[in-house]
């Protein structure tokens, strides 16, 4: 009865066109031990030549094996199946069941659509059926919703039996590098030992920096390797050494697994229709199981929760308050430290130059810029660092011996594991070239194809060695020279001397600023009047300091009062350009910097409304030239004449040569030789008028 139903349905229209056999397995492992499903479609097409079609006309698409039917993404011979019906080229097509086609209720109904538009019949184990009839619709349409509840069912009990074991901590899940799988134990720490002290030196030397970054950049400067093990390939499961990076010391820092901890469901997938799924992480709260003290780690629970804090606030752009970020090279003391004593927000640090210098500056700015409005408080940082570093000196000072003791110590130690891990890779490496020689030794001398590949592994290896062992010796000849025994003594003299380490040139501002966090929690700024830095102490202690307003730029540039006196009294004896000369000579310099010249010293002259050198020279009564020329009854050029005879003396009142006497008295010897020349010359003209009188 159904078989010729099943003919009734299938018309000459649709014998015209080919008909398309779907094959599909959800899994490769399916695809290789599930060989019977496999032979049951592919018998599918027994049904098409029974139905009137040709085995020519048959068309198989099975490009989809060990492909999940959950969506269409990555499924193309399916999507070639449903752009074939669309075009009309299929009068039938046939699945063992809706499963296979799709088990996605949007897939299949999609497909069901096109069918129907296309006149296109479908075929499953159970029967014929036409998408345009609404009896087989609705029987479609029920079997893809089934098919994909059975989905939704399989899935329930897989993932309720992945958390029922996660929730009791004996689930397997991948594990990091320094941990492996035991029979007894649920995780155990790595049997390399090489591997376990790398990645104890890793946790030691971030928390000596406190920052990723700083540790990366420790692990580069020792020429030290840090392993990982391979997921897949040839290599699955062995470990490679190489360089550690940023993402992975990331990694390493915020996996539980490292304090000893179980935990699963960190974080979850979301799909967004056909697009691919996107990870988020989750808040701890949510996350399926952690359970500390699972198995052994490196570090302890505590020290985990402190590393995460100290993440927390390296990230400078998490939280609304903008936490503390870890100390950096610049030259601002208190970055990362400072609260805005008026809206609470972390305040964040600019640089000015000056002259050739970094100068910090302090804005509370986040806000201001979030809301397009002026910044909350702007000030300039150099006092107010200078001022909580005497401040630090004069707290560091009754344990300084003890603290330069203990660095000297730390470096020591450092150096120690460095050179550790060092010579383990040296003997790492002696051992992969003493494998390789077995190889070689153990291979046919006749096999020339086998035995020049060992020989040449073992002649790689061998070069290994020789650049670990030279690496080695070459970072050993470095840490000697940085903790010799000159430099220890010269730690040990700085030890009794903390002011003049604090102040000391070649100290780093990073180390000034590492030294600074020790005692420091954090510096609360006002901006008043005055200054008021309110500095809290770790322990809670604290102290409050009042600073004056800082100066402004043009005070800063402003002339000192002591150049401005010296100008005044030069004044009395000499000229813009010989009190310049004299100012650069007894080491005084501008407000900006620079040695003086006349036109600046007159500049001083104007701006402090300084008496001119010619008032001064008029205010103690001496005249220009035509005066003295009239007082003594001669020409002005005359009186150029006796000034140059040194008969007048003169005093010059500009750098152009430009003079003023000083008036001749009575008893001046240019007055007794005047009127000499005066009777010489009356009686010399008596003389002619006498001679040339025709009555005498």
């Amino acid at each position: 009865m159904m078989a010729s139903e099943a003919h009734q349905k299938v018309a000459p229209r649709h014998l015209k066109r080919d008909a398309y056999l779907y094959v599909r397995q959800s899994t490769l492992r399916q695809v290789l031990e599930n060989t019977e499903s496999t032979e049951r479609q592919y018998a599918l097409r027994q049904r098409a030549v029974a139905l009137g079609w040709s085995l020519e006309k048959v068309i198989v698409i099975d490009t989809d094996q060990g492909q999940s039917g959950a969506s269409a993404t990555g499924r193309d011979g399916f999507q070639r199946l449903v752009a074939d019906v669309g075009m009309g080229r299929a009068g039938i097509v046939m699945g063992l069941e809706v499963s296979r086609l799709a088990r996605n209720s949007s897939d299949w109904h999609r497909l069901l659509e096109i069918c129907a538009l296309s006149d296109t019949l479908i075929l499953d184990e159970d029967g014929v059926y036409d998408p345009a009839h609404f009896n087989d619709r609705l029987l479609l349409g029920l079997k893809g919703t089934m098919s994909e509840a059975e989905l939704y069912v399989l899935r329930a009990r897989l993932r309720g039996g992945i958390l029922s074991k996660a929730r009791r901590g004996e689930l397997e899940t991948p594990l990091p590098i320094g941990f492996g799988y035991d029979a007894a134990v649920p995780g155990v720490r790595d049997p390399g030992k090489q591997v376990q002290e790398t990645i104890t030196v890793f946790f030691r030397a971030f928390r000596r920096t406190g920052s990723a970054t700083a540790t990366v950049k420790a692990f580069r400067r020792e020429g030290l390797k840090f392993p990982s093990r391979a997921r897949s390939g040839p290599a699955k499961g062995d470990v490679i050494w190489g360089e550690l990076d940023h993402s992975r010391a990331l990694s390493l820092l915020h996996n539980p697994r490292y304090a000893g901890a179980f935990f699963f469901g960190r974080s979850r997938q979301r799909r967004y229709g056909d697009r691919a799924g996107t990870f988020e992480r989750l808040p701890r709260e949510e996350w399926t199981a952690l359970l500390p003290n699972a198995h052994p780690g490196y570090i302890s629970w505590d020290e985990f929760e402190e590393n995460q804090r100290r993440l927390r606030e390296n990230a400078q752009a998490q939280g609304a308050d903008r936490k503390k970020s870890p100390p950096r090279e610049g030259p601002a003391l208190l970055q990362g430290l400072v609260v805005c004593g008026v809206c609470g927000d972390r305040m964040t640090v600019r640089y000015n130059y000056r002259d050739g210098k970094r100068v910090p500056m302090y804005a509370c700015q986040r806000r201001g810029i979030a809301r397009a409005e002026p910044i909350c408080q702007g000030l300039a940082g150099q006092s107010i660092d200078e001022a909580v570093g005497r401040l630090l000196v004069e707290a560091m000072t009754p344990v300084a011996l003890e603290a330069t003791l203990t660095v000297q110590q730390e470096l020591q130690a450092r150096l120690d594991e460095a050179e550790h891990l060092r010579n383990r890779q040296v003997e790492r490496a002696r051992y992969e070239a003493d494998l390789a020689r077995r190889r070689f030794m153990q291979v046919d001398p006749d096999n020339r194809l086998v035995a020049d590949e060992l020989e040449a592994e073992w002649n790689r290896r061998l070069q290994a060695v020789a650049t670990a062992q030279e690496e080695a010796e070459r970072q050993r000849g470095h840490d000697r020279a940085i903790l010799d025994d000159t430099q220890r003594a010269r730690i040990l003299a700085l030890a009794a001397d903390l002011p003049r380490l604090w102040h000391e040139p070649t100290t780093p501002d990073r180390e000034r600023k590492r030294m600074a966090r020790l005692l420091i929690e954090d510096v609360t700024l006002v901006k008043g009047p005055s200054i008021a830095v309110h500095v809290r102490f770790r322990g809670g202690a604290t102290m409050t300091l009042q600073l004056p307003p800082a100066l402004t730029a043009w005070q800063l540039r402003q002339t000192s009062s002591d150049v401005v006196t010296a100008v005044d009294t030069l004044l009395d004896e000499h000229t813009d350009v010989p009190i310049a000369a004299i100012l650069n000579e007894r080491g005084y310099r501008s407000g900006t910097g620079k040695p003086f010249h006349a036109l600046l010293v007159a500049q001083i002259r104007s701006q402090y409304h300084l008496r001119s050198r010619y008032d001064r020279l008029r205010a103690a009564g001496m005249l220009d030239k035509q005066e003295i020329a009239k007082q003594l009854h001669v020409a002005p050029e005359t009186i150029k004449i006796w000034r140059r005879a040194g008969l007048l003396r003169a005093s010059p009142y500009n750098d152009k040569g430009q003079c003023l006497f000083e008036p001749a008295g009575p008893d001046s010897p240019i007055r007794y030789k005047h009127k000499n020349i005066l009777r010489h010359r009356r009686a010399a003209a008596r003389r002619l008028v006498i001679t040339t009188d025709p009555k005498r």
